[in-house]
């Protein structure tokens, strides 16, 4: 199994940029589509992006499509999230994710990183 640790959060003005990192620990990495989420306070959890086990497909949420950029390095065992043109209305704490490929391995969580975007 792997485990996830967030990096990158922090406070941004709007408009401004943030590249959050997920590290993940164990030799399996590549078993995973890596993912993050956030969840904003009063709200339930939401997709925000992912990515396939070799990098070559990304899928956004309608709401950053165009602004976020998912990416993996495999051979780092880390997924980043790059977030331009931030709004007030991306504040949220974002949470890695690792859905397994195979049987046998669970999906994973990290522990979150907060993003706050002030107006």
């Amino acid at each position: 199994q792997v485990q996830l640790v967030e990096s990158g959060g922090g406070l941004v003005q709007a408009g401004g940029s943030l590249r959050l990192s997920c590290a993940a620990s164990g030799r399996t990495f590549i078993s995973y589509v890596m993912g993050w989420f956030r969840q904003a306070p009063g709200k339930e959890r939401e997709f925000v992006a992912a990515i396939n086990w070799s990098g070559g497909r990304t899928y956004y949420s309608d709401s950053v499509k165009g602004r976020f950029t998912i990416s993996r390095d495999n051979a780092k065992n880390t997924v980043y999230l790059q977030m331009n043109s931030l709004k007030p209305e991306d504040t949220a704490v974002y949470y890695c994710n690792a859905d397994p490929l195979e049987d046998g391995l669970e999906n994973v969580w990290g522990q979150g990183t907060q993003v706050t975007v002030s107006s």
